[in-house]
């Protein structure tokens, strides 16, 4: 058994974490550190647990697990790392984005890889260290790169994409709270959102060239979970050339799904999916990506990464049920 510990245990990617790996026939929970809770049940930040897990918080760690992942927000893996030892042999997946860039990926003598396992699987094999990839970063990068892989990204990219309040974390804020978010829509960060880095990174992995533009406008939605995101540019391919592509290249992806309806947000939901449909009107390609932000944007992704880490089929402990309705 995969004996696994959870820093930052009190948040929504902590949560998930606990609900994927609790029923993971391969993995053991050693510990869920919290600093907020320590002593008191999982099931006090996590009251869907209740019945389901006898397991308290703690504010002390072992560092002889054989993998942790980080759940602390973005920016606070370092200062724990620097804080807190593992054993030599004890594997790391961050959650946050400390170490997602190429020129951040070395720390204390450790290299990240970046864990988009449809770009990375050969590397996340054989990897101790994973960065786990951002959750819009994830929904937009497979939504583009068969094209880069391709060489057939050559105009700017323009992206719409929008996610749900769990995206904002746990903490209560002014567009977080229930009766600002409910009815509401708006958009944040256009332009400059924090994953643009990462996307571009991804994008220029496979096609160096490309250097043009992401032109991102992320949104907020009213709803608690899912992204839902839109790109369109121009492609002199047809429609039947594109989907081969997009098919091949995710031939053995067992959790992306390409296709031509309209897709929906609930498809994804509660799930480690992400379904692309594709478009075309003239000389533009529509691609639509969705995700569950929380799952394959976050936790189910970082489980996914493990079971590639410990030589396990990537798929197990993640055959998980859409919401539906």
């Amino acid at each position: 058994m995969i004996k696994v510990g959870i820093i930052g245990g009190s948040g929504y990617t902590a949560g998930e974490l606990i609900r994927i790996l609790m029923f993971h026939p391969n993995a053991e929970l050693d510990f869920v550190y919290s600093t907020t809770n320590a002593g008191k049940s999982l099931s006090i930040a996590h009251q869907d647990l209740m019945g389901d897990i006898e397991m308290n918080f703690t504010d002390v760690v072992n560092p002889n697990v054989d993998v942790v992942f980080l759940c602390l927000g973005h920016g606070k893996s370092i200062a724990f790392l620097e804080n807190n030892k593992f054993s030599d042999t004890a594997k790391i997946i961050d959650l946050g984005n400390d170490f997602r860039l190429t020129k951040d990926k070395e720390f204390d003598g450790k290299s990240f890889v970046y864990g988009l396992p449809e770009l990375n699987k050969t590397d996340i094999q054989s990897a101790n260290y994973i960065a786990n990839p951002g959750c819009f970063a994830t929904a937009i990068q497979l939504a583009l790169l068969p094209l880069a892989a391709d060489g057939k990204l050559t105009e700017d990219v323009h992206i719409n994409a929008t996610t749900g309040s769990t995206g904002a974390g746990v903490g209560l804020s002014a567009t977080s709270h229930f009766s600002w978010r409910n009815n509401n829509f708006s958009h944040y960060k256009a332009f400059e959102h924090q994953h643009l880095g990462e996307i571009n990174q991804s994008i220029n992995q496979l096609q160096a060239s490309y250097s043009d533009e992401l032109i991102f406008i992320p949104n907020r939605g009213d709803f608690p979970r899912g992204i839902f995101a839109t790109l369109y540019t121009k492609s002199e391919e047809s429609l039947e050339d594109l989907v081969a592509k997009y098919e091949a290249f995710y031939k053995d992806q067992p959790f992306v799904t390409v296709t031509t309806t309209n897709i929906n947000v609930k498809q994804v939901v509660q799930t480690n999916k992400c379904i692309i449909s594709l478009m075309k009107k003239g000389n533009r390609v529509l691609i639509t990506s969705i995700i569950d932000n929380l799952l394959k944007g976050a936790s189910g992704q970082a489980v996914q990464n493990m079971n590639l880490m410990f030589g396990l089929e990537e798929t197990t402990g993640l055959h998980l049920k859409p919401c539906g309705f």
